[in-house]
């Protein structure tokens, strides 16, 4: 690699290094189109909870999606309170398809993750092959095969009876209910089965004792934990400063996130750029921005000294950049 080449390699390093640094100390977005971004969810690197890393994508158009094993799925809501995001997979099944079954896919998530399929969602399942799949009213199945009372397929199910928004759109075609407790399951249902789809029951006021408390809409209810800890309670707090948590991108240790940079503490009664904590954050923008002086330096001198029709291959070597 001749000296031209250095030059470039080492700036495009001393760049990329500089952009991470300052992208760790700036404020993190908190919305995404009219979907509010908070703690433990991040849709900036280094901000949040690192378990939740990549996991959700804002786009261009401030579409927010969930990424999983299985594919990226748009959000339709966060609830912070009750925790646990709303998800919808336009491969699913809905009421305008109708008797029509279009090719589907399993929706599944990551298990070293913390996020769960809730208990609120209830699957059905269209034109199953009985030959493999037991489709049977599920009362009167149970209690005449108890022990094969989980694996049956409910084709009494109350929301077959009554589709959410077209109770009527089906005509030609079954209808059963069952719940996968594993993905490997609902790949098996999906072999047998023409198509299905999701439907939780969302709560509606402000209690669920009622018979009438909960509706059932289509989607995927994906259930979170929050990971609280001492130093994310004491960034937030207002009385010290109101910072924002998130994480080293490199270590993936704790970060409170200010306005003025980055600490592993709180925010206000800090002097950023002398606390001790923040020294191996501020020492790294300071050595990087001086060797990117001395870089541009030594660049200056090589610029002068290599021929203007050098190649450019940044570690890629041939045989005529060979180092030796």
């Amino acid at each position: 690699m001749d000296s031209f080449t250095s030059f470039l390699c080492l700036c495009s390093i001393i760049f990329q290094s500089i952009s991470l640094i300052e992208a760790q100390a700036s404020l993190c977005r908190t919305t995404c189109g009219d979907i509010p971004i908070n703690y433990p969810f991040g849709i900036d690197d280094g901000c949040g909870s690192p378990y939740y890393r990549h996991m959700l994508v804002c786009s261009n158009l401030g579409n927010l999606y969930l990424r999983t094993p299985s594919g990226r799925y748009p959000v339709h809501s966060i609830s912070y309170s009750d925790p646990h995001i709303l998800v919808t997979d336009p491969l699913m099944w809905n009421c305008r398809d109708g008797d029509h079954f279009r090719p589907t896919r399993p929706f599944s998530l990551d298990t070293s993750t913390p996020f769960t399929l809730s208990s609120q969602n209830d699957y059905l399942f269209f034109n199953c092959s009985e030959d493999y799949v037991i489709v049977e009213p599920k009362p009167v199945f149970c209690e005449r095969f108890p022990d094969r009372c989980d694996s049956s397929c409910d084709s009494a199910s109350y929301l077959c009876r009554h589709l959410p928004e077209c109770a009527d759109a089906l005509s030609a075609s079954s209808c059963c209910s069952y719940y996968p407790k594993a993905t490997e399951s609902l790949r098996l249902m999906l072999r047998y089965c023409a198509s299905y789809t999701s439907v939780y029951w969302k709560t509606i006021g402000s209690t669920t004792n009622s018979p009438y408390s909960q509706v059932p809409e289509y989607g995927i209810r994906v259930d979170f934990d929050v990971p609280v800890t001492t130093r994310c309670l004491q960034c937030q707090d207002p009385s010290k400063g109101s910072g924002t948590c998130g994480f080293d991108t490199q270590t993936h240790n704790f970060l409170c996130l200010c306005k003025e940079g980055n600490v592993t503490s709180y925010c206000k009664g800090h002097d950023i750029s002398k606390h001790k904590r923040a020294e191996v954050i501020a020492g790294t923008v300071t050595g990087i921005s001086a060797a990117g002086a001395i870089g541009i330096g030594i660049g200056i001198w090589v610029l002068k000294k290599v021929r203007a029709k050098a190649p450019v291959t940044c570690g890629v070597q041939s045989n005529e950049n060979r180092v030796f």
